[in-house]
Order: structure tokens, then sequence, then C-alpha cells
């Protein structure tokens, strides 16, 4: 938030400022390795249908984070371990012009 003074009165407004990504991308998560949980942040470059999931060593699908419209923007999820158990997982982030899969470790 940034507040934006308008001549000499007191009057003071909030606004937001939100830049929007010129390309898709994936973050590395955070912290990795975790326990119990780890942070995901990725962009949307443009109105996409996104998909983000998590797979296991032989890829068998784990969890689905995210399967829905997103506008452009920056994001962050939160993933919990809490039910798998430890081991090495990938996380994959896919859209109409854009896929990338990451490593993360979660230690029990």
């Amino acid at each position: 938030n940034y507040k934006l003074i308008i001549g000499t009165d007191e009057f003071v407004e909030n606004i937001q400022l939100e830049l929007i990504p010129e390309e898709f991308s994936l973050s590395q998560n955070f912290p990795n390795p975790f326990n119990p949980e780890t942070i995901i942040n990725y962009s949307i470059a443009k109105n996409s249908f996104v998909s983000l999931k998590v797979f296991d060593l032989l890829g068998n699908e784990v969890y689905k984070l995210v399967d829905e419209i997103k506008q452009p923007g920056n994001y962050e999820i939160t993933f919990g371990g809490q039910e798998i158990s430890s081991g090495v997982y990938f996380y994959r982030l896919e859209t109409s012009e854009f896929v990338q899969t990451k490593k993360m470790i979660l230690l029990k």
C-alpha cells in the first residue's frame, strides 16, 4: 500500500499498486526441504487456465493445488505435507503457453 497525498489538504488515499508480470514463472518453494509447510510462488502473464499439481516420484498426482482460470498477477500458495510421507515430490505449473516443474523435499 502507498499513501497518496494530494494538494495541501489532509486528504490521504490508500492505493494498491500491483505490477502485472511480463512472463509466466514458477519459483522454487521455500523453505526446501520443508516440514510441515512450504510456500510456492508463481506468476501469470495473462488470463489463463492454470493447473498447479504435486506429484510423487512415480508421477502419481498427490495434490491439485490450483485448477482454475487466473487473472494476470503474482500468486502464493501454501502447501502442507501433513498427510504424505517424507520424500521427494515435484510440483508442476501448467497453462496453455507454459509448463514448468520443480522439485521439493519433505522431511518429517
